[in-house]
């Protein structure tokens, strides 16, 4: 009786282990992300790009999860313009939406509304997603351009610079 007590508790143990070494692996994720150099030259162009047109902008890229890779500020732009562009891109990536979206779908007297009272959301536009192959990969905020479509063609300029790169990894 005594063996067969025995021989049950060590299956027993052996099932749970192998259960447990099994659940590790799917306890795991492995996804896609920017990269500090890929951030670095998305915020260089989109920059440049304003620059280009007159505009006194800050420019931030955020990974996946929202957080800060690259910031530029040009240096006559506001003090405000750099946790501004920081917060359009960390908004994007949360909600998985550009800001101009979430800027359109959020005004007041709408369903989703109270979004805009959540901490360190920013729902303006200027805050675009970046995805390579079909994840979404991190995003890009700009501040600074006299409006909302300024600054997103700026950071539609960051997107160019790296979007061939990107998708070809």
């Amino acid at each position: 009786m005594h063996v067969r007590i025995a021989i049950a508790a060590a299956l027993a143990a052996a099932g749970l282990a192998g259960a447990h070494a099994a659940s590790a692996q799917k306890m795991l994720a492995s996804y896609p992300t920017l990269t500090t150099q890929a951030a670095q030259q998305a915020v260089q162009a989109a920059l440049a790009r304003c620059q280009k047109d007159g505009f006194t902008v800050a420019v931030a890229v955020v990974d996946r999860g929202g957080q800060p890779l690259a910031l530029l500020r040009d240096n006559l732009a506001g003090w405000h313009t750099s946790a501004t562009a920081t917060g359009k891109a960390a908004t994007a990536v949360s909600f998985r939406t550009d800001t101009t979206e979430l800027a359109a779908s959020t005004q007041a007297g709408r369903p989703s509304s109270g979004i805009r009272a959540l901490p360190d959301v920013v729902a303006v536009g200027g805050g675009l997603m970046i995805r390579a192959k079909g994840s979404l990969v991190g995003a890009i905020g700009v501040s600074g351009a006299p409006t909302a479509e300024a600054d997103d063609a700026c950071a539609k300029a960051g997107i160019a610079a790296i979007s061939d790169a990107i998708e070809l990894e």
